[in-house]
Order: C-alpha cells, then sequence, then structure tokens
C-alpha cells in the first residue's frame, strides 16, 4: 500500500526543486495536477520573500486559482506565443522521458504551452516511472463528443479498450476546460504507441491525446529512498 504521507512529501520536495529552477523575469507555463500545486505554493512563496518577478501562464482553472490566491500574476494561453519555461508533471514517465499525461483532463492546455516553452521540465515522484508507456495509466484522448461512437470504434479496431471518463460526485462524463469528453484508452503492450498516436491525430474528432513524445528535456524525480530529488536528461 502507497504511504500517501510519504508520497505527499516526495512531491513537496520535486516541487519545491522545480520553483528554483524558475529565474526573475521569466514567463513560465505551470502545469496543472498534485505535484504541480507544490510547486505553485513554492513560487507564491519567492514572489512575496523573494520578489521574484514572473508571469505564470496556467494550464486549467484549478492552477489559475491558485496563482490568483497567492499573488502571481498570469496570463491567458491565448495570449502568448512563446515562453521561458514550462513545469509540469506526468502520469507515467518511460525511460526516453516520454509521457502520459491527462489525468487532470488538462492535456491539450497543457501540451500547446510545452509546445510554446523554451525548456520543459516535468516534475514527478518516483512512482512514475515506468518501463513501457500505458503500463500503468490508460491514455487519455480528447474528443468532440459528436465524435463519441466514432472514435470509440475506432480506437477499437486499434487495438484499444476505449471508456469514457465519468465525473466524480457528478452525473455524467467529464468535461474539460475545452468543453470537450475524455476517453481512457488501454492498449496492449505490444501495440505502437507512436503510431497509433500518428493515426489519431489524422482522424475527425480527435482533439487530442496525453501522449507526449520528445517533448520533455529534464525530469526531476522524488526518491523516497534518498528523499532527494534526482535528475534526468535528454541524452
Amino acid at each position: 500500500m502507497k504511504n500517501t504521507d510519504a508520497n505527499k512529501e516526495l512531491k513537496q520536495l520535486v516541487g519545491k526543486a522545480a520553483a528554483a529552477e524558475v529565474q526573475d523575469g521569466m514567463v513560465c507555463g505551470l502545469g496543472t495536477g498534485s505535484t504541480v500545486v507544490f510547486m505553485v505554493e513554492e513560487l507564491g512563496r519567492r514572489v512575496k520573500e523573494e520578489n521574484l518577478k514572473i508571469v505564470g501562464v496556467p494550464t486549467s482553472f484549478q492552477t489559475k486559482l491558485l496563482c490568483s490566491q497567492l499573488n502571481i500574476p498570469t496570463m491567458e494561453i491565448q495570449d502568448c506565443s512563446y515562453l521561458d519555461l514550462a513545469i509540469d508533471g506526468a502520469d507515467e514517465v518511460d525511460p526516453e522521458l516520454n509521457l502520459i499525461k491527462g489525468g487532470g483532463a488538462a492535456h491539450t492546455r497543457e501540451k500547446i504551452v510545452v509546445a510554446m516553452a523554451k525548456k520543459f521540465i516535468v516534475i514527478v515522484d518516483e512512482t512514475k516511472l515506468v518501463q513501457r508507456l500505458g503500463e500503468k495509466f490508460a491514455v487519455p484522448v480528447e474528443i468532440i463528443p459528436s465524435a463519441l461512437k466514432f472514435i470509440t470504434q475506432t480506437l477499437i479496431q486499434l487495438g484499444g479498450e476505449p471508456q469514457l471518463r465519468m465525473g466524480v460526485r457528478k452525473d455524467g462524463p467529464v468535461i474539460t476546460d475545452n468543453g470537450q469528453m475524455l476517453l481512457d484508452v488501454r492498449f496492449p503492450a505490444t501495440v505502437n504507441l507512436k503510431e497509433i498516436d500518428r493515426i489519431l491525430h489524422n482522424t475527425p474528432g480527435v482533439i487530442e491525446t496525453g501522449l507526449f513524445f520528445n517533448m520533455a528535456q529534464e525530469v526531476l524525480v522524488g526518491t523516497a529512498a534518498t528523499q532527494q530529488v534526482t535528475r534526468l536528461s535528454k541524452n
């Protein structure tokens, strides 16, 4: 069983390490998720105590609200074309630093932010490291609601097992910040996810997948045994 307190400490450790990468004057993409919360809280402390001057570009309403509470100035994604840095979590990280993201239903906006950034740093605890993508998490696929049946059948033909993501403590499906639906798709280990990703990006009705290939330059990993942060970099 996962030790919740220890896991929280690791997330806090790596969140603070990531916040230390942010320099005065930067415009930074700020991701979504439990590890990112600790990073944003540390940025808020630096803004207040160190007079750090930054502008955050949040990928979700959750992160935007947190920035507002911490007096971190923000800018909307649509008003940007370039970012100095993007920092975000991930659901899975493979040995080549490819990712699955989208557990927080914000992967489309997150991918836009990452694409605009000069550098992308991923922050995770060691439980997110896997040998292959899809080992633990399904692949999120954001879709236009009217394409639900069509894309569901397409995914089945590609070898996937799609499931519409349903809301928790609410009736009906999860609706993203973009007003769309999500399919969580399990694929067998034998499937080439890069090819699946290519096909889906050419399928009408698909908004974006949670597969992030060749986008991360560094991954900061919180390690339980040492209570330290390990830095993984692209070769």
